[in-house]
């Protein structure tokens, strides 16, 4: 880490006498039998854009929970703009100006999006909220960052990549200097993420300080004016993302190069898995949510599915699933007619699921892990033994998983909550994969893991396509579709607008049919 030039002011910038946005000397946090940080050192300058990368598990989350005020550091001192601060609690974080956007949002499903974005910080008028001022504060926050969010839909009617603009309005909302996100990426597609990074860039001219945590190495190269690279708890060193490649950043984060999902090999098989014919599901506005879909997924084939968050791939997965009703149309699983089947009988006859949204729909947070190990599967050896929950083989079963899928917990009486996002991904990979699924639906499936998680994840679905498992892949990740999938298919406002080649897709031409620019219908939104 580059130190202050001598007799400057021990806060101050590295580039003259102004103090650092943020600096974390010495930081430590543990927790029972865990040391999460250890020593961290970190320097944020004013109106930068500063990238904190690392595994899964590294201790990211934590320090940016402590500077939030989340969590009391055990040693280490925080100071802001060259002051020492002691937060609390996040009510001083915003005190102080800092704002975050967790990477899994913390929003009330009945609630509007307005009412979410001023939610503790209500404009009154007469004791009583001034819908009039939030609305015309809340619009021009859309108007200037792009937000495009209508404010009185109910946020349980948002997809994931809306939630989270909810999440960065909200931080605009309170007037934050310092914005800390977390994976803000995940689920935009080339063309929003370059709009993204304008704004950013705005935020950079006015003044404001961006701390920007991601795994995907060439956007923060492209978007960082600095990169500190934290490793199994402490900081390991920085970078210049001007001179320092992605392999590079990759050698320091895990010690590995970067993965690659690319499989050119066709295993495809004769014999369809999953066929939908005409699936139409209806939606709370009239306008079908999937109108028409029309697809075929082979032993041995994965296809994926393109699209701007929002344009029905979510209703799609849950129709197949089961979750929804369908409109019109059929759904087959190997020839049989499924459309009325409850989605336990389609998980008993082979239907294999991992979630967009891994704590709403994949965990029970809560609980140990050998019960989210049967979550899903508790019809079925190893969970029962006759017609009781079989405790000693679910425990046994989610050993096995832990060792082969690499899941890195204290044992099987660990709760979900207390691991990483990419532990908590490979566990549900795990038990997905151990059903001996002859179809799996994949929503998202490496979303907030590291490189290392997601080249595991990769490996284990190439693997399963060689051995004939048919797999629908739905992602935000554009070189993971191109790079994993057979066959690409677009979804744009409901409907299954394009089927695409792979072989001869750039992730720039498949952005532009995800938002209608290659057939002249204009914007997704």
């Amino acid at each position: 880490m580059a130190e202050a030039p001598a007799g400057a002011h021990p806060a101050a910038a590295a580039n003259g006498d102004a103090p650092y946005a943020v600096e974390l000397r010495g930081i430590t946090k543990r927790f029972p039998g865990v040391v999460a940080n250890r020593d961290i050192e970190l320097r944020v300058r004013r109106g930068e854009v500063h990238a904190i990368v690392g595994e899964n598990g590294a201790g990211k989350s934590t320090l940016m929970k402590t500077l939030y005020g989340m969590h009391r550091p055990d040693e280490g001192t925080i100071l802001l703009d060259g002051r020492e601060t002691t937060l609390r609690s996040p009510a001083d974080a915003i005190a102080a100006g800092i704002g975050m956007v967790h990477q899994h949002f913390m929003l009330a499903d009945y609630f509007t999006v307005l009412e979410s974005i001023v939610l503790g910080s209500e404009p009154t008028s007469g004791g009583r909220l001034d819908r009039a001022e939030a609305r015309r504060r809340i619009r021009e926050i859309f108007s200037r960052y792009a937000l495009n969010l209508d404010p009185d839909v109910l946020v349980e009617d948002l997809g994931v990549g809306d939630r989270q603009r909810v999440e960065i309005a909200k931080v605009l909302y309170r007037g934050a200097t310092t914005l800390i996100l977390d994976e803000p990426t995940a689920v935009l597609v080339p063309q929003e993420v370059d709009e993204l990074f304008g704004n950013l860039a705005e935020l950079k001219r006015e003044g404001l300080t961006v701390i920007f945590i991601s795994h995907k190495l060439d956007e923060v190269r492209k978007v960082a004016d600095s990169i500190t690279v934290i490793r199994r708890g402490t900081t390991v060193g920085s970078a210049d993302p001007r001179t320092t490649t992605a392999r590079q950043l990759a050698e320091m984060m895990v010690g590995s190069e970067l993965p690659s999902p690319q499989t050119r090999t066709s295993t495809v098989r004769e014999t369809p898995v999953l066929e939908l014919r005409g699936v139409t599901v209806a939606s709370l506005t009239g306008r079908p949510a999937v109108d028409g879909a029309t697809l075929t997924v082979r032993e041995g084939e994965v296809v994926g599915i393109a699209g701007v968050e929002g344009n029905g791939q979510a209703e799609l997965v849950d129709a197949i699933m089961g979750l929804r009703p369908l409109a019109g149309g059929t759904i087959s699983l190997g020839g049989d007619d499924i459309s009325a089947w409850s989605t336990r009988s389609r998980r008993e006859a082979g239907v294999g699921f991992i979630p967009e949204d891994r704590h709403r729909q994949g965990m029970l947070l809560d609980a140990p892990l050998w019960e989210n190990r049967i979550l899903g599967h508790q019809t079925r050896p190893p969970a029962v033994k006759g017609v009781f929950i079989d405790r000693s083989g679910a425990r046994t079963d989610t050993e096995r998983i832990m060792r082969e899928y690499d899941v890195r917990a204290p044992g099987v009486d660990a709760l979900a909550v207390a691991l990483s996002g990419g532990n908590q991904q490979k566990l549900i990979v795990g038990r997905e994969m151990s059903s001996g699924p002859r179809l799996l639906i994949a929503a998202h499936p490496t979303r907030g893991v590291d490189v290392g998680a997601q080249a595991a994840i990769w490996e284990l679905l190439k693997d399963a396509r060689a051995e004939g498992m048919g797999i629908l892949l739905i992602s935000a990740d554009l070189d993971e579709l191109i790079g994993l999938s057979d066959t690409l298919q677009v979804m744009l406002r409901g409907r299954l607008v394009a089927e695409l080649d792979p072989a001869s897709l750039t992730p720039e031409e498949l952005g532009g049919h995800m938002t209608g620019a290659h057939d002249g219908s204009g914007s997704a939104a």
